[in-house]
């Protein structure tokens, strides 16, 4: 039996490119404010990358603002790049409001591998059912141990992005397989960082979550792969990048994404 969609219909690569090209639509046409919460280093780039898809960025993690500005955007990234002690109490109070209010949120467990103290803040966080988790397969090891994603995506009640050579998305039970980037992704600060927000952009539309999140990974590595065509290296690539995201069109994506369902043993 094909595995459905909330909606009843049957899950293929069409309903992720259709949720993909409406996504784009409806981001440039409302622009969305997507609150982050990320790496110091990450900042420009990822306000940039939000900009050039058609959405709004805000930044602050000023403890006696946090709380107006998660509660009030279209959707939160808690990104724990640069974990310093007081953004523990801030990123609490930011999801609090963004759950009040009924926005997406997404948690980006950045190094949870390479630090005890981080990977448990890291549970603590994704116990309060984010949205969306993306990370690597080395961050949902040490997130999750013994745990495989959807194993994690089904206890949790979310949705689980594996980020890698080919992207991965569950919801424990179906899921999609993302074939779509290009090596000079990884080479760019803040390249990660910033397709977070992005796929928090994508959540704040209306499509769902396991969707969402996968039409958003299509248009980040399409992006990637158009950008690689102009550029001799990393850095022009950064630049090229920005450029593709905002030149993406409905036709690009039809013709370039490279999208397989996922039985449920794959998803595992």
């Amino acid at each position: 039996m094909d595995a459905l969609s909330p909606s009843g219909e049957a899950l293929s690569p069409h309903t992720v490119v259709a949720a993909a090209q409406a996504g784009l639509a409806a981001i440039r046409a409302r622009r969305p404010r997507i609150h982050c919460i990320t790496n110091s280093v990450a900042q420009a780039y990822t306000a940039n990358a939000l900009l050039a898809i058609g959405a709004i960025p805000s930044m602050t993690t000023s403890p006696d603002e946090i709380a107006a500005f998660a509660g009030s955007a279209d959707g939160l990234l808690v990104n724990l790049g640069t974990l310093e002690p007081e953004l523990r109490a801030v990123i609490a109070t930011a999801i609090d409001a963004a759950a009040g209010a009924g926005r997406p949120w997404l948690l980006d467990p950045v190094f949870v591998d390479r630090s005890p103290p981080r990977a448990a803040f890291a549970r603590e966080i994704a116990a309060r059912r984010p949205t969306v988790i993306r990370a690597n397969a080395a961050e949902i090891g040490a997130l999750a141990p013994g745990e495989g994603p959807a194993a994690l995506a089904a206890r949790l009640g979310t949705v689980v992005a594996v980020t890698g050579e080919a992207d991965r998305v569950t919801d424990g039970a179906k899921g999609f397989a993302i074939a779509n980037g290009h090596p000079l992704m990884a080479r760019v600060t803040a390249m990660g960082c910033a397709g977070a927000a992005i796929t928090t952009a994508f959540l704040s539309v209306g499509a769902p979550p396991m969707v969402a999140t996968a039409a958003a990974l299509a248009v980040l590595g399409l992006a990637g792969e158009v950008a690689a065509r102009t550029a001799s290296g990393p850095g022009s690539f950064a630049i090229a990048y920005l450029d593709a995201l905002d030149a993406l069109t409905p036709d690009a994506l039809a013709d370039g994404a490279r999208i397989k369902v996922l039985t449920p043993g794959d998803a595992s």
